[in-house]
């Protein structure tokens, strides 16, 4: 992988800080300088920052967090806002957002220490859907959601499919449950803001195959690597090292449990 990605994978300082750090010297590969981040490093190159040896980089991983509502998916936001990543616990490594969910949105969110994994989980082309559970005042019927299935353009904005079940009605409120694939800025508020509906709670409730299901605002929870494999499939866990660090963890499980043997009566 390139030292950049090492360098942060490690949860020494994100990618940019890295490039940065190389461009000032204060980065080595095997008694060299470096003068470029543009250099391919492997478990065998002994990385030197500031004259220190650079951590083995973790494997890739993910977290389930339930992002409660009033917090923004950034790691700075100008206006001062609490953000998700001062709010994380302390001892979860350096992670990115797969995705974002607005200040006044609330659920899953998921987390990885892979960059790369989550620019591939956020394409629309990856095909995951995800699904809201939204109050909305105002009413609205199952035959006008049912319009939207295959699209819809709202100010010249083309949205695409979108599932929504009115699932009931009580007071001057309605709870539906929507899903989307692409997850354009605002698209759910936006979609039903166009029947009318003002959105007053909104809280995603899966990402694909991963599900909020009981856990409560704040909470992390970290996906075990084999559910991670099989979910992602083969191919693709193949590209992020995961089939590889499974390995590892298995043949580490098995040695830490067989017991050495017995000799026999001499």
């Amino acid at each position: 992988m390139r030292i950049a990605k090492a360098m942060a994978r490690a949860g020494l300082c994100s990618r940019r800080d890295a490039e940065r750090w190389i461009a000032d010297g204060r980065v080595s590969v095997n008694g060299q300088v470096l003068k470029t981040p543009a250099v391919e490093v492997g478990p065998r190159d002994r990385i030197m920052v500031d004259g220190k040896a650079l951590a083995q980089a973790e494997p890739t991983s993910l977290w389930r967090y339930y992002k409660p509502k009033g917090l923004v998916t950034t790691n700075k936001d100008p206006q001062g806002r609490p953000t998700v990543f001062d709010n994380l616990p302390p001892d979860l490594p350096r992670v990115v957002s797969i995705g974002r969910l607005d200040f006044n949105t609330e659920g899953l969110l998921l987390l990885t220490n892979d960059g790369a994994l989550a620019r591939h989980l956020e394409l629309p082309a990856t095909g995951w859907l995800r699904r809201y559970r939204v109050r909305a005042r105002g009413r609205v019927s199952q035959a006008d959601l049912d319009k939207i299935k295959d699209g819809v353009e709202i100010e010249g904005v083309r949205y695409g499919p979108v599932e929504a079940t009115l699932d009931q009605v009580s007071g001057a409120n309605a709870w539906l449950t929507v899903a989307i694939r692409e997850g354009k800025n605002r698209e759910v508020r936006k979609v039903l803001q166009h029947f009318g509906l003002e959105v007053n709670r909104l809280i995603r409730i899966s990402f694909g195959p991963f599900q909020l299901s009981e856990m409560k605002p704040g909470e992390v929870e970290h996906v075990r690597r084999k559910v991670l494999v099989d979910q992602l499939g083969v191919k693709v866990a193949q590209q992020f090292g995961l089939t590889e660090a499974l390995e590892e963890q298995r043949s580490e499980r098995k040695s830490r449990y067989t017991k050495p043997r017995s000799g026999g009566a001499g």
